[in-house]
Protein backbone atom coordinates (compact mmCIF):
# COMPACT_ATOMS: atom_id res chain seq x y z
CA UNK A 1 0.00 0.00 0.00
CA UNK A 2 1.45 3.30 -0.95
CA UNK A 3 2.31 5.88 1.93
CA UNK A 4 1.15 8.68 2.10
CA UNK A 5 1.90 9.63 5.91
CA UNK A 6 3.71 13.03 5.38
CA UNK A 7 0.56 14.02 3.13
CA UNK A 8 -1.88 13.26 6.02
CA UNK A 9 0.48 15.08 8.68
CA UNK A 10 0.80 18.56 6.33
CA UNK A 11 -3.62 18.11 5.55
CA UNK A 12 -3.51 17.79 9.86
CA UNK A 13 -1.68 20.89 10.37
CA UNK A 14 -3.38 22.94 7.84
CA UNK A 15 -7.03 22.53 9.22
CA UNK A 16 -7.98 19.24 7.80
CA UNK A 17 -9.58 17.72 11.37
CA UNK A 18 -13.11 17.41 12.09
CA UNK A 19 -14.70 16.84 14.98
CA UNK A 20 -16.44 13.71 15.78
CA UNK A 21 -19.86 15.31 16.07
CA UNK A 22 -21.47 11.33 16.84
CA UNK A 23 -19.02 10.79 19.43
CA UNK A 24 -19.02 14.03 21.10
CA UNK A 25 -23.18 14.04 21.40
CA UNK A 26 -22.61 10.26 23.07
CA UNK A 27 -19.98 12.34 25.73
CA UNK A 28 -22.48 15.26 26.66
CA UNK A 29 -25.81 12.84 26.06
CA UNK A 30 -27.21 15.46 23.53
CA UNK A 31 -28.67 15.13 19.99
CA UNK A 32 -26.41 15.10 16.99
CA UNK A 33 -28.28 17.81 15.45
CA UNK A 34 -27.78 20.05 18.69
CA UNK A 35 -23.96 19.28 18.75
CA UNK A 36 -23.32 20.39 15.19
CA UNK A 37 -25.65 23.34 15.35
CA UNK A 38 -23.54 25.02 18.26
CA UNK A 39 -20.30 23.94 16.62
CA UNK A 40 -21.35 25.64 13.36
CA UNK A 41 -22.36 28.82 15.40
CA UNK A 42 -18.88 28.79 17.51
CA UNK A 43 -17.14 28.31 13.79
CA UNK A 44 -19.14 31.50 12.61
CA UNK A 45 -18.55 33.73 14.87
CA UNK A 46 -14.70 32.90 14.74
CA UNK A 47 -14.23 31.56 17.85
CA UNK A 48 -13.14 27.94 16.42
CA UNK A 49 -10.47 29.29 13.99
CA UNK A 50 -9.32 25.43 12.98
CA UNK A 51 -9.22 21.58 13.76
CA UNK A 52 -6.15 20.53 13.90
CA UNK A 53 -4.08 16.79 15.15
CA UNK A 54 -2.36 16.70 18.09
CA UNK A 55 0.97 14.85 17.36
CA UNK A 56 3.38 12.75 18.75
CA UNK A 57 5.74 14.66 17.65
CA UNK A 58 8.76 12.09 17.76
CA UNK A 59 6.99 9.65 15.75
CA UNK A 60 6.63 12.71 12.69
CA UNK A 61 10.11 13.27 12.64
CA UNK A 62 10.15 16.01 14.61
CA UNK A 63 11.08 15.48 18.14
CA UNK A 64 13.60 18.80 18.30
CA UNK A 65 11.58 21.74 19.65
CA UNK A 66 12.66 25.17 20.70
CA UNK A 67 11.54 28.44 22.02
CA UNK A 68 13.19 31.44 20.55
CA UNK A 69 13.21 34.95 22.14
CA UNK A 70 13.80 37.79 19.24
CA UNK A 71 14.91 41.42 20.25
CA UNK A 72 14.08 43.43 17.12
CA UNK A 73 16.05 46.61 15.84
CA UNK A 74 14.58 49.91 16.86
CA UNK A 75 13.38 50.68 13.64
CA UNK A 76 11.37 47.68 13.81
CA UNK A 77 10.32 48.17 17.17
CA UNK A 78 7.21 49.75 16.10
CA UNK A 79 5.58 47.00 14.15
CA UNK A 80 6.55 43.51 16.02
CA UNK A 81 3.01 42.53 13.31
CA UNK A 82 5.16 42.70 9.89
CA UNK A 83 7.96 40.73 11.04
CA UNK A 84 6.07 38.22 12.89
CA UNK A 85 4.25 37.81 9.59
CA UNK A 86 6.95 37.28 7.40
CA UNK A 87 8.94 34.76 9.78
CA UNK A 88 5.30 32.77 9.57
CA UNK A 89 5.59 31.93 6.55
CA UNK A 90 8.35 29.07 8.12
CA UNK A 91 6.30 26.00 7.88
CA UNK A 92 9.00 24.62 11.00
CA UNK A 93 7.15 28.03 13.25
CA UNK A 94 4.72 26.54 15.53
CA UNK A 95 3.62 29.72 17.03
CA UNK A 96 4.39 33.39 17.32
CA UNK A 97 3.27 35.78 19.86
CA UNK A 98 4.40 39.58 20.22
CA UNK A 99 5.27 39.90 24.04
CA UNK A 100 6.24 41.77 26.94
CA UNK A 101 9.56 42.24 28.70
CA UNK A 102 13.26 42.19 27.66
CA UNK A 103 12.06 40.62 24.24
CA UNK A 104 9.39 41.49 21.23
CA UNK A 105 8.91 37.92 19.98
CA UNK A 106 8.69 34.05 21.40
CA UNK A 107 8.73 31.52 18.59
CA UNK A 108 8.03 27.96 18.81
CA UNK A 109 9.54 25.82 16.20
CA UNK A 110 9.61 22.08 15.58
CA UNK A 111 12.00 20.15 13.15
CA UNK A 112 13.86 17.18 13.15
CA UNK A 113 16.92 17.71 15.08
CA UNK A 114 19.57 20.65 16.36
CA UNK A 115 21.60 20.53 12.96
CA UNK A 116 17.96 21.45 10.94
CA UNK A 117 17.58 24.24 13.54
CA UNK A 118 21.16 25.64 13.01
CA UNK A 119 20.18 25.73 9.26
CA UNK A 120 17.02 27.43 9.71
CA UNK A 121 18.50 30.12 11.89
CA UNK A 122 21.09 30.82 9.17
CA UNK A 123 17.90 30.85 6.56
CA UNK A 124 15.48 32.25 8.84
CA UNK A 125 16.29 34.05 11.29
CA UNK A 126 19.64 35.78 10.33
CA UNK A 127 17.85 39.01 8.83
CA UNK A 128 17.29 42.81 9.06
CA UNK A 129 15.13 43.07 11.47
CA UNK A 130 16.43 41.16 14.15
CA UNK A 131 19.17 42.09 16.30
CA UNK A 132 19.05 38.97 18.81
CA UNK A 133 18.22 35.71 19.69
CA UNK A 134 17.62 33.48 22.25
CA UNK A 135 17.41 29.08 22.33
CA UNK A 136 15.39 27.94 24.92
CA UNK A 137 15.42 24.16 23.70
CA UNK A 138 12.88 21.64 25.24
CA UNK A 139 13.70 18.59 26.63
CA UNK A 140 10.00 16.52 27.16
CA UNK A 141 6.79 18.35 26.52
CA UNK A 142 4.41 17.18 29.11
CA UNK A 143 1.11 19.27 27.53
CA UNK A 144 0.19 20.48 25.09
CA UNK A 145 -2.84 22.00 23.70
CA UNK A 146 -4.39 21.36 26.10
CA UNK A 147 -3.79 17.54 26.10
CA UNK A 148 -1.43 15.73 28.32
CA UNK A 149 1.13 13.44 26.93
Amino acid sequence: MKNITPKLIKLFKENYCTPQIAKIAKNLKEPSTTIHYNIKKLEKEGAIKTYKAVFDYKKIGESFCTYVLINLSPNEYNNPERVAEELAKFPQIESIDIITGDWELILKVRMESISDYYEFIKRGLSRKGIIKIKSLNSLKQIKTEFIEL
